[in-house]
């Protein structure tokens, strides 16, 4: 016998367990379904971020950091270290644990918002009683009915043509987090977030790292001043970035994976490492929903059509996240998640894409939000920039960690701001200010006049709005 619910969410990732978790809040009766699993086979939700995405991979950006801060960083601040070493499996385990850390915590507050949790793959079944019919796969098979679903089924990785992931030597974002030595060499095709987030975790740890990228240009979505100074940070690093390359045929070993490829100039090329990261983007998961037998309706690219409000071509359908038109961030599937179970309730959710935040967690930190220069221009609307190095900034000084500047661009006439771009020290935190006062629509002067404390990164910040009217105080 079908259990009844009021919502069925498909998916535990962030937008899935987000809204989930809303819906329970406004007083619907409300399910999860989730089928990502522990190494014991138990429940681990939480989506590719939590398992194979946003969280694994900081833990070992943090890592790494600290293993180059002691290699490299320490002495000058006094502290000497003899026979620095690298203990990779407990790195990889303080990794898991943190993994872990998150999966039980949406457990505990799918328990505390009373949301009933399914463990198993989630499928449509058919139109049932004004509502739907939903299949749960796992160890006990069960049936659900619900007046409403939401869709979050996330995204998977793209492979090559020809190489697919075995994880062993030709890896996903999966199996670059899991990694078990640090390898000599290794190889990236792709120089998007997910590369030069991993590429710079093993390059620290003493690999020698080289980046295939198919563009012309490094970081073509970033503002090219930021893109720009990040090369410089990256190559100085021991990244080895070429650009504009074409690949050919690659062939995976048991020493290692092979990499035909022509560079910019159209000479033959081929790159020999232990170990192959591919990072060229990811595609709707879709696979498995029965879309087809229920008559949901998919994109070319197998993504679910939604229109503003996140409702696909099915009623009491929606879709949220990667699934879904849009950036693929976990931040952007959370408010979608929560804007829609606020809909559900009749209330008016509400998702500003000109207001979400972008990140890189390299070393130097990249974030951003709104508008970049090349964008302005080529819509041809009149602006003004105005920016300010960490060089200057006193507490980035105290820090030893100077490099980059935040950038922001405002209306040539009215002064709202249209974007902003850091590139240094805890960009990942700095942007936030820049989100807010852009949702508010802020001029860069609301900015400039605001107190900021001293010593601190955010400085940085309000001298950049100084600088937009070419006014500032410490540079």
């Amino acid at each position: 016998m079908a259990k009844n619910f009021d919502v069925v969410v498909i998916g535990g990732g962030p937008g899935g367990y987000i809204a989930a978790i809303r819906c329970a809040q406004l007083g619907l009766n409300t399910a999860c379904i989730d089928e990502w699993q522990n190494r014991a086979g138990g429940p681990a939700p939480g989506g590719t971020c939590t398992n194979v995405g946003c969280i694994p991979s900081k833990a070992l950006l943090q890592s790494s950091e600290h293993y180059e801060h002691a290699g490299h960083a320490f002495a000058e601040h006094g502290i000497g270290l003899d026979n620095l070493r690298i203990d990779v499996a407990k790195m990889i385990g303080r990794k898991d644990a943190v993994v872990k850390q998150n999966n039980d915590g949406i457990l505990y507050l799918f328990k505390k918002n009373k949301v009933g949790f399914f463990h198993g793959r989630g499928s449509f079944v058919k139109a049932a009683d004004g509502g739907w019919e939903i299949a749960v796969a796992g160890s006990a098979n069960e049936t659900l009915q619900a007046k409403q679903v939401i869709v979050a089924t996330g995204s998977n990785a793209r492979a090559l043509p020809g190489a697919p992931f075995d994880e062993e030597r030709i890896l996903s974002n999966d199996g670059a987090l899991r990694i078990g030595a640090v390898p000599k060499t290794l190889g990236l095709i792709g120089s998007g977030v997910i590369g030069l987030e991993m590429g710079s975790v093993w390059r620290r740890l003493g690999a020698q790292v080289t980046v295939l990228e198919a563009l012309p240009e490094f970081l073509a979505a970033v503002d090219a001043q930021v893109a720009k100074e990040a090369w410089k940070a990256f190559t100085k690093q021991g990244l080895k970035i070429e650009l504009g390359v074409k690949v050919g045929e690659v062939k995976a070993g048991k020493k290692g994976v092979s990499v035909a490829w022509t560079d910019a100039k159209g000479a033959a090329q081929v790159l020999e490492v232990e170990r192959l990261i591919v990072s060229i983007g990811r595609v709707p998961n879709t696979a498995g929903l029965n879309a087809e037998g229920v008559g949901l309706k998919l994109d070319e690219r197998g993504a679910i059509v939604v229109d503003d409000h996140c409702r696909t071509n099915l009623p009491g359908v929606w879709a949220v996240g990667d699934v879904v038109r849009g950036p693929m961030l976990a931040h952007k599937a959370e408010e979608e998640g929560v804007a829609v179970a606020e809909r559900i309730a009749g209330q008016h959710g509400h998702v500003d894409f000109n207001t979400i935040p972008w990140v890189i967690y390299t070393s130097p930190e990249i974030a951003w939000v709104g508008q970049t220069e090349q964008q302005l221009k080529a819509a041809g609307r009149a602006y003004r920039a105005g920016s300010f190095p960490f060089l200057a900034n006193g507490r980035a000084r105290a820090l030893g960690d100077t490099t980059g500047f935040v950038k922001i661009l405002a209306d040539a006439q009215t002064d709202e701001i249209l974007g902003v771009h850091v590139i240094g020290p805890m960009a990942s935190e700095l942007i936030a200010e820049a989100v807010v006062a852009m949702e508010f629509k802020a001029s860069a002067e609301d900015i400039a006049r605001i107190c900021h404390a001293h010593p601190s990164l955010s400085e940085a910040t309000k001298e950049a709005a100084l600088a937009v009217d070419k006014r500032t105080l410490n540079f």
